[in-house]
């Protein structure tokens, strides 16, 4: 990403004529800030619960622009964890950096619960959602088309523009595949139940695992299942969600990069984005008055 930002200053300048490129700093320093950061986080409690310094290295690798490439982020956790809540705002913070600087396909998202197979047919013959989910295992990856998720961040990390599918979360299980054009860009970002089972991880740089508290989490299910009208079988569907979590899911946490809290308030995400993005910023531009 930071090379990215590099590369899209010439044109910074002509947006708006005050910013200009600084020198870069050198890894062990990039490195060393990112380390302090990480920690002070951690020892807060509240957005980061843990990480791996391995991630560190390689992300201000990514900074410098050693790594020249676009980089991939895989975020992972139980269901009504929080991951899509906080990937979204991951989105949302990086496309306001993006803007203040002028900087162009920054990221893009791939959805991993896109790739859930279509299954509208069985589910019209069992007469709705309801009553296919009794007899039909959702929590499981072979319920999606990973194979194909892999494909096409692959693509994206190549430089190729795709097609994405677009499945039905409403309960319907129809899935349009070729549905949503996709372009490459500095960073390709997906969330979902199973994007870092063995299927999937390897193509992700950074895998982000998102911890919350099991009654958290099984409140926020159950309002979830009620607006998906799962009925009576919202109970059975739950408890099979987190047996099957405990063989797919959970064991997941142990290959992370980083770990997550998905209980955190949401600005304290943002905010410690913000953090660094800070550090692109004071590696890669220089804010000068305007003559």
């Amino acid at each position: 990403m930071a090379t990215a930002l590099s590369q899209n200053v010439k044109e910074t300048d002509k947006f708006n004529n005050k910013y200009i490129s600084s020198p870069l700093k050198n890894d062990s320093e990039i490195e060393k800030e990112l380390l302090t950061l990480f920690i002070e986080e951690k020892e807060k409690g509240s957005v980061i619960l843990d990480f791996k310094p391995s991630a560190i290295y390689k992300l201000a690798k990514f900074i410098t622009g050693e790594i020249t490439r676009s980089a991939s982020i895989g975020i992972a956790g139980e269901t009504a964890s929080g991951k899509s809540t906080i990937t979204l705002d991951i989105i949302d913070t990086i496309e306001n950096f993006a803007e203040k600087f002028a900087i162009k396909d920054t990221i893009t998202r791939v959805n991993t619960d896109d790739y859930y197979y279509d299954r509208s047919e069985e589910v019209k013959k069992a007469g709705g959602m309801a009553e296919f989910a009794k007899h039909y295992d959702f929590d499981v990856p072979e319920a999606l088309e990973l194979d194909l998720m892999y494909k096409h961040i692959k693509e994206l990390l190549a430089g190729r523009p795709c097609m994405l599918p677009k499945y039905d979360m409403s309960g319907t299980t129809i899935r349009w595949d070729n549905h949503t054009p996709a372009f490459p860009s500095k960073i390709i970002i997906s969330e979902g139940l199973f994007t870092l089972t063995n299927n999937i991880r390897d193509a992700f740089d950074f895998k982000i695992y998102v911890h919350t508290d099991n009654k958290v989490q099984r409140e926020r299910f159950f309002i979830r299942a009620n607006e998906r009208g799962l009925g009576e079988s919202a109970q059975a569907i739950y408890d099979n969600a987190s047996n099957k979590a405990d063989i797919y899911i959970r064991p997941c946490i142990e290959i992370a990069d980083i770990v997550l809290s998905g209980e955190a308030d949401r600005a304290n995400y943002k905010i410690f984005l913000d953090k660094i993005l800070n550090i692109i910023e004071r590696t890669h531009f220089l804010k000068q008055a305007v003559l």
